[in-house]
């Protein structure tokens, strides 16, 4: 008869796949790693603890400790990699690929050439105002590339040993028929929300390699579940005065960004972008499961787990490849986001932008849609923009709206987008520009009722 292909595989009834993903006779090697390995990574990127009074993820601890060793030398490490990345696409021959590498292969030699100024402290006055050279080299440049490389290591305790597998066999029931993704995508969503969207798009970009993620489905999660973590997210609600309404404000924002994202996964272009693997990979769909989901997901497990390479090769292949990324990453941040910000700092075209969502805050009767629709548009350049200029706005409802635009916006020049094009995944340019905005369109009109319902609940 012969292996069944992929498609086949998918199915086939759990019987067939507990088959399929037999692990011997006995019980399978080395087991122990499966729970004590994901254990790990679950502490790192998910259990808050306090530190020196401040709380947050042990990954976020461990990236804050490593920039205090650092110092004033943080800065020159992450020049010393923006020159990497700077002199990479030309090297490996990544800028004639297409015409998007080739524009921002040169605007990261831009980036270069910026970052040398902000960290030398000379140049024009515009590059050096604290909110723009400063705010893009010690805001993103130098915790994106501490915490990429560095929460890539924890991330092979994430995916490697069989958690992904596992926890996608419960989700999956949700998962394929509201997003259109596997189940083991809601781990992607978690690490982003949680942790950091440059890690959950590290960790789409491998998924989708291994043939696990087909091109619309690493698509779909890249644009439609890599948030800013929890950590911006706190940011944004102290900038908005939103703290006194914290969990209405993370869970509602939680809420609304999966929300737009099942609407946005059944219209163009998510939803004309190819359901293929990638080139050369061998497709692992999930299998379809009717009962006994436990042993299922165990097996799952089990399989992935014998097939997992040594700890220190699966550690320095994650480490490798959030390098590499953070190398492509980090002059486009000093480039593209220098470009946007000087854009939203001293010019009107986001004023121009903003008439495209006017309408939609004038309908829904907001104060001020001529401003709101400006912040709105900003997204597109910052996700902190809008939240600075809507900061002393006196309507707790514009405010929240705006909160909740910041983080479900999802898409941001300054580093989302260089991160995103900056994988293997097949989305062009414009496709992020058109999510972007029906991800703001659908964020406004779902986020507006629910600032209404905050502001009646809290009075």
């Amino acid at each position: 008869m012969g292996t069944p292909r992929p498609a086949e595989r998918d199915l086939h009834t759990d019987t067939t796949a507990m088959a399929a993903i037999r692990s011997g006779e006995g019980r399978p090697p080395a087991r122990w790693r499966m729970v004590v390995y994901s254990a790990i990574g679950i502490v790192m990127f998910f259990v808050p603890i306090t530190v020196n009074g401040t709380s947050s993820i042990p990954l976020d601890h461990l990236v804050t400790w490593v920039r205090g060793l650092l110092g004033p030398a943080d800065r020159w490490v992450g020049l010393a990699i923006i020159a990497a990345g700077a002199v990479y696409p030309f090297v490996t021959g990544r800028w004639r690929r297409d015409t998007t590498r080739t524009v921002f292969s040169l605007l990261a030699l831009l980036g270069l050439a910026a970052a040398v100024m902000v960290v030398l402290g000379v140049g024009p006055h515009w590059l050096l105002a604290p909110e723009i050279g400063p705010f893009l080299m010690d805001k993103l440049v130098i915790p994106v590339g501490l915490i990429v490389p560095i929460g890539g290591v924890f991330l092979a305790l994430v995916i490697g040993y069989g958690l992904m597998e596992f926890v996608g066999v419960y989700l999956r029931p949700a998962m394929r028929p509201i997003w259109r993704v596997p189940g083991r995508a809601a781990v992607d969503a978690v690490a982003s929300f949680v942790g950091s969207y440059a890690l959950g798009l590290l960790l789409t970009n491998r998924m989708y390699r291994s043939g696990r993620y087909t091109a619309r489905e690493a698509a779909i999660i890249a644009v439609g579940f890599s948030t800013v973590s929890a950590t911006f997210m706190v940011i944004v609600a102290k900038t908005l005065g939103l703290m006194d309404v914290w969990l209405w404000y993370f869970f509602g924002t939680l809420a609304v960004t999966f929300l737009v994202t099942a609407i946005t996964v059944r219209i163009p272009p998510l939803s004309r972008i190819p359901d293929e693997v990638y080139p050369g990979a061998e497709h692992h769909p999930e299998q379809t499961v009717t009962r006994d989901r436990f042993r299922v997901a165990r097996r799952a497990a089990e399989q992935t787990l014998a097939e997992a390479p040594s700890l220190p090769r699966n550690v320095w292949v994650n480490f490798r490849d959030g390098l590499v990324m953070v190398l492509q990453i980090l002059p486009s941040i000093m480039s593209v986001g220098l470009i946007a910000l000087v854009l939203a700092t001293y010019t009107p075209v986001f004023e121009w932008v903003g008439v495209i969502f006017r309408p939609v805050f004038w309908a829904l009767g907001l104060p001020d849609p001529t401003l709101l629709s400006s912040a709105a548009a900003t997204s597109v350049a910052e996700m902190f923009i809008p939240a600075t200029m809507l900061a002393d706005h006196p309507d707790f409802v514009a405010r929240f709206v705006i909160g909740v635009v910041c983080v479900s916006a999802i898409i941001f020049f300054s580093a989302v987008v260089p991160a995103i094009l900056a994988t293997d995944i097949p989305v062009k340019l414009w496709h992020l520009v058109v999510v972007w905005v029906e991800r703001v369109i659908l964020t406004v009109l779902f986020a507006t009722p629910l600032a209404h319902l905050v502001a009646a609940v809290v009075g």
